[in-house]
């Protein structure tokens, strides 16, 4: 995204794709030599090598296509910024930028980490997350923790608007996207994985429809879900994980 340049100013981007298209050719070239050499198991194992070459070619030439995008004007960040609010939406504008500049289509995220001690005084919420997530069923740590769930949900929809304000295609990036926003654990007293409060945000291509709250009372495995969506995005596997089937999303009725 940034390069060596430190800015997402496009004829920096422009350079560094010629320097990389100019490597891959003098690699092509003495591959070929190469291959004149070798007998027929080691040319077998070249042209594997050569595959891989041509697909990171096929990617810098769409990357070439997109060097005339205008991306906002963004200088590489130094350090980490001293508040949450400040480094998480820092993130959030980098995962934009490298989606919006297609230099990715898959990030993974973590809002916080397991075990976190971080406060959040600017919300009421003097305790550390961890601890706090072990409330013991106290109704006035219940509500801290219900804070600090929707004070993420609320800085997570910030991200949700800009995807959407962002053009791409006949839509915008949201309208291509499939995210999926929620916890590993639902009860955190009792460390439950049973009844994941689970979000799914975006059109995914018009191959997901929105606006309905799903309930399952069969229990069905987190993973259930995510084998279903390989699918729905076009990377379909057999299982994963756990998993024991797919799951059912587009003949339930919203409740």
């Amino acid at each position: 995204l940034f390069g060596d340049t430190g800015s997402t100013e496009a004829a920096a981007r422009e350079r560094r794709l010629q320097v990389q298209k100019s490597i891959l050719d003098s690699v092509a070239d003495k591959l070929a030599a190469l291959r004149r050499e070798l007998g027929p198991g080691d040319q077998a194992k070249v042209t594997q090598y050569t595959d891989s070459v041509r697909d990171v070619e096929r990617r810098i030439a769409k990357a070439e296509q997109q060097t005339g995008l205008e991306l906002p004007s963004l200088e590489q960040p130094q350090g980490v910024p001293p508040v949450f609010e400040d480094h998480l939406a820092l993130m959030l504008d980098l995962q934009l930028l490298a989606l919006q500049s297609d230099l990715t289509r898959v990030v993974s995220f973590m809002i916080g980490k397991e075990q976190s001690a971080r406060p959040y005084p600017q919300i009421g919420v003097p305790e550390a997350h961890h601890p706090l997530s072990h409330h013991s069923n106290v109704p006035e740590l219940i509500e801290r923790m219900s804070k600090i769930n929707r004070y993420h949900a609320e800085l997570f929809s910030k991200y949700v608007a800009r995807l959407r304000a962002t053009p791409d295609g006949d839509g915008s990036l949201l309208d291509h996207m499939t995210i999926l926003y929620g916890a590993g654990i639902s009860n955190s007293n009792a460390h439950s994985g049973d009844n994941l409060p689970i979000l799914l945000v975006g059109g995914g291509a018009g191959k997901l429809k929105g606006g309905r709250h799903l309930i399952y009372t069969d229990k069905p495995p987190m993973a259930n879900l995510l084998v279903t969506l390989m699918d729905k995005l076009g990377v379909p596997v057999d299982h994963l994980g756990g998993s024991t089937g797919h799951l059912e999303i587009d003949t339930v009725s919203g409740l």
